[in-house]
């Protein structure tokens, strides 16, 4: 009986092993590092050439003169009507399920006979291809869609997501042979198998590498052994992708879950305050057998490369939903702020409560942009890796900042009343900031990202010639040291003399109000000029680099910024709504002010504030519909 798959030659030792080990950092932390560096460039490899991350928009803003601002401008994609039926359809029950009081069951979590409604109105198929019976809804309309979904009910929008963009449709779409296809997409097309992905375990979050859950085949199924952790929408009867390692390897496995628990399989329950409406659970699998078809086998690479493909569409999600709920934090706030008098004047006179209150329809503003941008990017086969992470970690971050800092402050203790719902839904605002990659860990991503080829080209070739050399602690100012490397120093010289040199250009910018073309100018000229500080920073920290965690994030943080206000500011400036744009232009002066460091002005000042008075007073049309809970013990 055979009971595992033929060996394959271990993969040798590339530079980053090699750099990290000279670095002094343990065999273990170089082995893995370098595993996940080989994923991304397998990953890489399923773009066609002008999609790979050296081609991104963020990629040639930084590293080339000539970035195209048409790579920045938003995307704008119209479902089908057959589409755009589902997602009509699927509002009116979630609706109709609210104000019947039916959205949730007896456990708290959505019910049953909502995600049959949902089933038979096509929304779990949003994502799928016709021939397997789903809709085909481009990303950016379900990116769109997701926004107003998550304005009814947040839970059931990131069910979606869980289903169509991190769960198992997305890997059978992308490495599905023909059969699994088949075989699996018309039920999850059809709601009658919904999904998750069964990534996290107890001791493996953004470590991939240090997976433990293992599969061994014997004879026409694999024998799955090993435990899951955090698993959204993993309950009996539903269908997972499972990351596991075969033969030392990642792979990922669709694993039908049974309909009841056994000696093999069972559930592991707990108490979770993120995701309270969803099921949430751990899976352990003793001697678990899963037919042998069942294996996902990409072209390249292994299951690094299916989890790390599947990721940016969530992050994007992420993103989408976060401009939703944000839009009924907003919706909440201004009722409350007319309301709610001191000194014998409403709230919303005073100038604090309406820069919270413009500082939150920036926010708002910014995370449609980013979502508008993204969706278009990954709808025209583009990685996207950098630019999903922005859209990730700034709707995360700005989804935690409204609820914190504007929603909360402002209802001040009525938020911690039951049935507010700030207190109520406390721990679904802040997760986002977790889940999808911890907001810091994805920003070194980025970083990483962003110089990995710069690195290869001037860099990598230094680093061959220290370790032919011996030398740890090269200082070009040393003459034997400058001499053992003068062969691969002069394309960094002659490169760093160039940019020296470089005159400055003035971009040219589409048609737009003069405010917003200044910000989108300045976020794209220093973006441009980043690369020289990127740059010295690696030559400053050399082997070094991969320790310098918070220079790395801080710098990273920065940059993303200025990619957040050229891509806010081109996208508010094709909308309508004159108080959109005003929101984009505070949004761009306080990311703008954040990467240089300056103060606010009294004009920055006035524009936020100037801002809120205009959304206190109504008409700001991104939160038009949306419907604002009552005002708690009104007095």
């Amino acid at each position: 009986m055979k009971t595992g798959t033929e060996p394959k030659t271990p993969d040798a030792p590339n530079l980053i092993e090699s750099a990290l080990r000279m670095g002094g950092k343990s065999d273990e932390e170089a082995r893995s590092t370098a595993s996940i560096d080989r994923a991304d460039d397998q990953v890489e490899d399923l773009f066609a050439p002008g999609h790979r991350t050296t081609d991104s928009p963020i990629h040639r803003a930084v590293w080339t003169q000539d970035a195209p601002i048409d790579l920045f401008l938003p995307g704008r994609s119209e479902p089908s009507a057959g589409c755009d039926g589902v997602m009509r359809e699927s509002l009116d029950l979630v609706r109709r399920h609210k104000a019947a009081g039916t959205l949730l069951g007896p456990d708290g979590k959505i019910a049953g006979m909502v995600f049959d409604d949902l089933a038979a109105a096509g929304y779990w198929g949003l994502l799928i291809d016709p021939e397997y019976g789903g809709a085909a809804a481009p990303f950016a309309a379900f990116a769109r869609f997701l926004t107003r979904m998550s304005t009814v009910d947040p839970m059931v929008a990131g069910l979606a997501s869980v289903h169509g963009c991190i769960g198992a449709v997305d890997p059978l779409r992308t490495f599905g042979t023909p059969e699994q296809k088949r075989r699996f997409l018309p039920l999850l097309a059809a709601g009658e198998r919904l999904s998750g992905f069964a990534l996290t375990e107890p001791g493996a979050g953004s470590d991939l590498s240090a997976l433990r859950t293992r599969a061994v085949l014997d004879g026409d199924a694999y024998v799955v052994n090993g435990e899951k952790l955090f698993i959204t929408n993993a309950v009996l009867g539903r269908t997972i992708g499972l990351v596991c390692r075969i033969d030392d390897r990642p792979a990922v496995l669709i694993v039908d879950l049974p309909d009841r628990e056994d000696d093999h399989f069972r559930l592991v329950r707990y108490g979770l305050y993120a995701l309270r409406h969803a099921h949430n659970n751990g899976l352990i699998f003793r001697d678990f057998r899963v037919p042998r078809e069942n294996l996902l086998r990409p072209a390249r690479g292994d299951g690094l490369t299916i989890a790390y493909h599947g990721l940016n569409r969530g992050r994007v999600a992420l993103c989408a939903a976060a401009a939703g709920t944000m839009r009924v934090m907003l919706a909440d706030l201004l009722p409350w702020a007319r309301f709610r008098r001191t000194y014998g004047a409403p709230i919303a006179s005073r100038e604090l409560v309406r820069r919270r209150i413009g500082r939150l329809a920036a926010l708002i503003v910014g995370a449609d942009a980013l979502v508008s941008w993204c969706s278009r990017l990954l709808d025209e086969g583009f990685r996207g890796e950098m630019e999903c992470i922005v859209a990730k970690i700034f709707g995360s971050e700005a989804q935690k900042e409204a609820a914190i800092e504007l929603y909360m402050k402002t209802h001040g203790g009525r938020a911690f009343l039951h049935g507010h719902r700030f207190g109520e839904n406390v721990h679904d605002y802040l997760a986002p900031c977790i889940y999808e990659g911890e907001g810091e860990l994805l920003g070194l991503a980025f970083f990483k990202s962003l110089i990995k080829e710069h690195g290869k080209e001037y860099f990598e070739p230094i680093g061959q010639a220290m370790q032919a050399a011996g030398l740890r602690k090269p200082n070009p100012m040393n003459p034997a040291h400058a001499w053992a490397m003068r062969r691969e120093l002069m394309p960094y010289a002659a490169w760093w003399v160039g940019q020296s040199l470089e005159l400055r250009r003035r971009p040219a910018m589409p048609e737009m109000p003069a405010r917003l073309a200044e910000h989108a100018r300045t976020a794209l000229y220093e973006l441009h000029r980043s690369r020289r500080e990127i740059s010295a920073v690696m030559a400053k920290h050399q082997l070094r680099l991969p320790d310098r965690q918070c220079r790395m994030a801080e710098l990273s943080g920065r940059l993303q910024g200025l990619v957040v206000a050229l891509v806010t500011s081109l996208w508010a400036a094709r909308q309508p709504d004159e108080l959109v744009q005003s929101a984009a232009d505070v949004l761009c002066r306080d990311l703008i002010r954040a990467y240089t460091g300056r103060r606010p002005s009294d004009d920055d000042l006035r524009a936020v504030t100037t801002l809120g008075e205009a959304v206190a007073s109504g008409g700001f049309s991104a939160i038009a519909g949306v419907e604002a809970d009552e005002i708690l013990m009104p007095y």
